[in-house]
């Protein structure tokens, strides 16, 4: 490991400091703060289906940021699919993840320390296809956007 990425790994555990900023999208706002106000006993679905909160450092203001995205589990493992609904840029979240891979999971009252990194090739099309089990317009949002929707795998930290 060279110094820049010993760096990077301590900037990057650091994801709890900071102040917080919440989204400017209202919708996100208050699902947040509804999950969070209940420890996920409210607030835990979006479309009907289930939700886990995700809290992560910004790229480029270093403030917190949290943002709800379909769960979709598998052995202890999540995927964070950057879909935006089909949109033809990534959502700003992708960008602060990769960013910032280090994060915090909150799956209903548990909270979670994970790592991020994007997947491809096999593995993304093995999540790729849990993810659409799990949220099935996805498959929809793929077919409106020339571009392939990264699938981000969140792993337990190991420290």
């Amino acid at each position: 490991m060279t110094t820049r990425d010993n760096q990077d790994a301590r900037d990057s555990q650091n994801w709890q400091d900071g102040d917080y900023e919440p989204s400017p999208r209202q919708w996100v706002r208050e699902q947040v703060e509804k999950f969070e106000r209940t420890n996920g006993a409210e607030g835990g679905t979006l479309r009907g289906m289930p939700i886990v909160v995700l809290t992560m450092k910004g790229a480029k203001t270093g403030k917190i940021r949290k943002v709800p995205l379909m769960r979709v589990e598998h052995d202890g493992r999540y995927a964070a699919v950057a879909s935006l609904g089909g949109a033809p840029t990534h959502p700003v979240w992708y960008y602060n993840m990769k960013a910032n891979p280090r994060l915090q999971l909150q799956d209903g009252p548990n909270r979670y320390d994970v790592v991020a990194r994007e997947l491809s090739g096999e593995e993304r099309q093995r999540w790729w296809d849990l993810a659409v089990a799990a949220y099935p317009d996805y498959a929809d949002y793929q077919v409106k956007t020339e571009r392939e929707i990264p699938v981000l795998l969140l792993e337990p930290a190991s420290d």
